[in-house]
């Protein structure tokens, strides 16, 4: 299958458990039951497009158990082609979520799988007939950089999702066309969380947008930046907005959505998102949201 959207990234289990404060260091806290459900950046931005009716494909690796079972079942139940998607000898992935009552998270990632892809899965069948490239951080970053590479070579249009935050080549951002942070992603590249977000345009990407919760997102253009706010909801579970954030953005750019268009809907589904608990289970249909 040819896919309009490629997403280069990783699969988890979410184990995710309800408390009323995160611990703090040697401190044991008490939590509510644990829920299972399928995530990893890679795998939520590829369901999150798919539910919106975009032709997408995930690349990545799952291990032989049952957390990978769990989550080739959610990418072809939202339409995702697992064309891509490796089997390798290594634990599927495992991210350990704790959710507070407002909604807020802290996450664990324990990358298994996801460390097995290399350079090497980045081939012309995978990127052929790609318009749209994504990639997030939680695969190895020498592959990541490849990836950028190939896919800036292949004529698509590169977003990166700079997520877990980490320094890349200037190479690496020179070859990206929408870098996607959020703000304390923004201030970690910048090195200050006063910055001014149009220094992210002097690391090297064409564009960005940068994601600021329930206060929308900023669209970074050599124009200058432009406000996209976000719909007022009452938040459930931030679990994985940021990559409701990223597929609705791929999906919107795909079927041709200018940057700041494509921004206003991405915002609407990752708001929707957070209205509902878990990561890809909380996605919406175009229909539910446009």
């Amino acid at each position: 299958m040819c896919a309009a959207v490629l997403v280069i990234g990783s699969a988890n289990a979410d184990l995710v458990v309800p408390v009323d404060h995160r611990p703090a260091g040697g401190e044991t806290v008490l939590g509510g039951d644990t829920v299972l459900s399928p995530g990893g950046k890679g795998a939520n931005t590829a369901v999150a497009a798919g539910r919106l009716g975009a032709s997408v494909a995930l690349l990545g690796a799952v291990g032989p158990d049952a957390y990978g079972t769990l989550l080739r079942d959610s990418l072809t139940g939202a339409g995702v082609s697992l064309d891509h998607l490796r089997t390798v000898d290594r634990p599927t992935g495992i991210a350990y979520i704790t959710v507070t009552p407002d909604g807020e998270n802290s996450i664990l990632v324990s990358p298994g799988a996801n460390s097995a892809l290399s350079p090497s899965d980045i081939t012309d069948a995978a990127l052929s007939g790609a318009s749209v490239v994504v990639l997030s951080l939680e695969v190895p970053l020498a592959t990541v950089s490849h990836a950028v590479s190939r896919a800036a070579a292949s004529g698509a249009t590169v977003l990166l999702n700079l997520s877990p935050a980490a320094l890349l080549p200037t190479e690496t951002l020179s070859a990206v066309d929408v870098l996607l942070v959020n703000e304390h992603e923004a201030a970690y590249l910048l090195g200050s969380t006063s910055a001014d977000l149009t220094g992210l345009l002097a690391l090297g990407p064409r564009a960005a947008v940068v994601t600021l919760g329930a206060r929308g997102a900023v669209v970074i253009t050599p124009e200058g930046p432009t406000s996209v706010a976000s719909p007022t909801v009452r938040a459930l579970d931030t679990t994985g907005a940021g990559d409701a954030f990223a597929g609705a953005l791929a999906a919107s750019l795909a079927s041709g959505l200018s940057l700041t268009e494509a921004a206003h809907r991405a915002a609407a589904v990752a708001a929707v998102s957070v209205t509902r608990a878990g990561a890809q289970p909380s996605y919406p249909t175009a229909a539910e949201v446009f």
